[in-house]
């Protein structure tokens, strides 16, 4: 009898620790925000932001967790110098104003132990809206290189960049903008 107490006892000081929220953060060489919108009908143009920074905490057995972003927006990478000097100005992320981008959330939602969404808010330019982020491709297991647990996943999101005070030429060039978030944390 007092075996079977041990034993438990000890089954429920793992499910405990299994439960405890993990701290992951973000690895900056493999989060990448992008975002793409149509110009002009002629294509769909990509870019994406070089540095972004923050941590993921997420309670598995729970189905709880957060999320904190920072993206430098003067990262903007769109391939080119000049246009990256263009989407850094006034009429659209107005860098010298607003050199972050944050999105926040204490929100995350689960079908079954899968991961299938975060609410959260998105703040550019001074203005914060509410965004949900789909989440797909979620993956958690031990990093070979780092010999730490990671996790990754993609996220997607639309918004409107008339919301945040970024409209100009819409809708010749596409007030739409499709949001693509590659992510990859390594465990505290």
């Amino acid at each position: 009898m007092k075996r079977l107490i041990a034993l438990t006892v000890a089954a429920s000081f793992t499910t405990l620790a299994f439960a405890a929220p993990e701290t992951f953060v973000l690895d900056q060489n493999h989060t990448k925000p992008r975002f793409e919108y149509n110009h002009m009908g002629y294509s769909i143009q990509q870019s994406r932001f070089d540095t972004v920074t923050g941590n993921i905490v997420i309670d598995r057995a729970a189905h709880t967790g957060s999320v904190d972003a920072t993206i430098d927006a003067t990262s903007v990478n769109t391939g080119s110098t000049l246009f990256n000097g263009h989407i850094q100005g006034e009429d659209f992320l107005d860098t010298a104003k607003y050199p972050t981008i944050t999105y926040k959330s204490d929100k995350m939602k689960f079908d079954g132990d899968k991961l299938v969404a975060v609410e959260g808010k998105l703040t550019i330019k001074g203005i914060t809206k509410p965004v949900t982020l789909t989440v797909t491709s979620v993956k958690c297991m031990m990093h070979p290189m780092a010999q730490k647990e990671a996790c990754g996943a993609n996220a997607t999101a639309q918004v409107k960049r008339s919301e945040f005070n970024m409209g100009k030429y819409a809708p010749l060039v596409g007030d739409e903008v499709t949001l693509t978030i590659p992510v990859e944390s390594i465990k505290q």
